[in-house]
């Protein structure tokens, strides 16, 4: 039996990239606003062809909404053709963003180091970001989405 390969990458979001302050902003990033924005640009630069080949095994598989980074599985066949598509979304929910290809592994086990690693330098950022409003409701949210990563599988 032959075992299907996959690519993983993993993503950061820069929402509005434009704006000058920095705190809340306009849209949550989620699995379904991610998938979707992804699947209307694959759709629109490459056809119905083109989204039908790449969704047999597009996943969005993790989303930070503290940092906006983001893990997505395709084959290793279609992986170049949805990283053009991600290159060219342009807003999710009306709000622009810009997507940054951060690490892209064949591997969920290098994906996950490679996440893990950006997750706790980011997260650090954060802390400093909100100072003095930073609450350990927001550690035990950030340790929540650290253990989803650490359990991800195939």
């Amino acid at each position: 039996m032959v075992a299907f390969k996959n690519r993983y990458m993993v993503m950061e979001v820069f929402l509005n990239p434009n704006r000058d302050k920095v705190g809340d902003d306009s849209v949550i990033i989620t699995q379904f606003n991610v998938s979707k924005a992804v699947k209307e640009s694959l759709l629109e630069n490459f056809g119905e062809c083109g989204l039908a080949s790449s969704l047999g095994s597009f996943q969005v598989k993790y989303v930070n909404s503290i940092t906006n980074v983001c893990i997505i599985r395709v084959s290793r066949e279609e992986y170049q053709k949805l990283w053009s598509a991600i290159t060219m979304v342009t807003n999710i929910a009306n709000c622009p963003v810009v997507f940054n290809l951060l690490n892209l592994s064949g591997s969920i086990r290098a994906c996950k180091n490679a996440a893990l690693k950006c997750e706790e330098s980011k997260f650090e950022q954060y802390k400093l970001m909100i100072g003095d409003r930073f609450s350990s409701a927001d550690s035990d949210r950030m340790n929540s989405y650290l253990d989803r990563i650490k359990v991800l599988e195939h």
